[in-house]
């Protein structure tokens, strides 16, 4: 790895000698821009608008528009004369728990390596104190012309720098926030936990850039002349609205299959906290027959005696039921139960004379009435 930068770090009296290397490298494929027609490549020239001609890199400074449009030449001397303490040092100023820091403020990573034999003692001095103490280090140091912010910690044997952005360079997060009020239910959530846990966690080194890969291939397919594979469409789907329990449920029902997980069907009911409701099953009636009191008690209004008798009727009916389903149940095995359904048909024989008696004291009464209505009249 070759270094960017030279420096050391300073904390208290202690200097480290150490060499500033990039952690990471880009694997993003790179195009240039062509003319379409021919195929000729397209170049930005770096062009002086006074002079109206192509100039060198050399010739090339650095320079202030100031507000009127003026140019303020900067000079390399200028920059390396300002009193900056961290112009070639990674001061740190604090060490601080890891989770103070707020991800948002990590930038470009770098490996901090000890620049000879005589580094090696102090290096390996902040590496361990970082490492029992669980802490981190924040510093301050200049780079590529300007000063910025950063953080120590130790990965592996190794001390590592994060670039950190000046709290004032991150932004308030409230604009990005939904401007609507939501209210997410307990079955959603429980859905939802169920789902991160079916997910589970990935080990990192297993994830690799597919849109890379595909690229790769692409560019190698029409370099020998071969046929670019066409790749399915993607289906619709953005900006509709959607079920979201639904969802939840189809995607942990996914999840647990991708995962080979056989029992998911079994364990399912589990997860979801929405039962549906049984279908309701209208009431079966009592022996085949229905009731017959709230059909008696238009015909017994202004009679107490059709009253008594509908009550009778109700009291031999349910009496005849019983004694039929017992006759039923226990048939052949016992005669008190046929005597008892004896019993109740020959109560159901009174009921039913009661009943005829009723009609015909009603009948009796009703001619009369109509007489007596007859004889005022006139």
């Amino acid at each position: 790895m070759r270094s960017i930068w030279n420096g050391a770090i300073s904390f208290g009296l202690v200097s480290i000698p150490i060499k500033l290397v990039n952690a990471t490298e880009s694997h993003s494929i790179s195009f240039r821009q062509i003319h379409l027609e021919d195929g000729g490549r397209i170049r930005y020239r770096k062009f002086c608008e006074l002079e109206e001609k192509e100039v060198a890199s050399a010739e090339i400074g650095k320079g202030y528009e100031a507000a009127d449009g003026a140019i303020i030449p900067i000079t390399e001397e200028d920059l390396a004369s300002l009193p900056i303490p961290t112009a070639r040092t990674i001061e740190i100023v604090a060490f601080v728990p890891g989770d103070r820091i707020d991800p948002l403020q990590m930038d470009a990573a770098y490996y901090l390596s000890a620049n000879g034999v005589p580094a090696a003692k102090p290096y390996t001095l902040l590496r361990e104190a970082l490492k029992r103490n669980k802490k981190v280090a924040i510093a301050k140091f200049a780079l590529r012309g300007r000063e910025r912010l950063g953080m120590l910690r130790v990965v592996d044997d190794v001390i590592a720098m994060h670039g950190l952005l000046w709290p004032d360079e991150v932004r308030a997060p409230e604009e990005a926030a939904p401007e609507t009020e939501v209210t997410v239910r307990e079955a959603e959530l429980d859905l939802a936990d169920a789902l991160m846990d079916t997910l589970g966690e990935v080990d990192m080194e297993s994830l690799h850039d597919d849109y890379r890969s595909a690229v790769e291939e692409m560019i190698e397919a029409k370099a020998s002349g071969e046929g670019v594979v066409q790749a399915p469409a993607a289906p619709e789907g953005g900006g509709k609205v959607i079920d979201l329990m639904a969802a939840l449920k189809s995607s942990v029902k996914a999840a647990k299959e991708a995962r080979g997980d056989a029992a998911a069907p079994e364990r399912e009911a589990e997860v979801s906290p929405v039962t549906p409701l049984k279908s309701r099953t209208a009431p079966k009636e009592v022996g085949g027959k229905k009731s017959t009191s709230t059909k008696a008690k238009p015909a017994a209004s202004g009679s107490g005696t059709a009253r008594k008798t509908t009550a009778k009727k109700s009291a031999a009916s349910s009496r005849t039921t019983a004694g039929e389903k017992a006759s039923t149940s226990r048939a052949g095995t016992s005669k008190a139960s046929t005597a008892k359904a004896g019993a109740s048909k020959a109560s159901g024989s009174k009921a039913s004379a009661s009943k005829a008696t009723a009609k015909k004291a009603t009948a009796k009464k009703t001619p009369a009435k109509k007489a007596a209505s007859r004889r005022r009249a006139s």
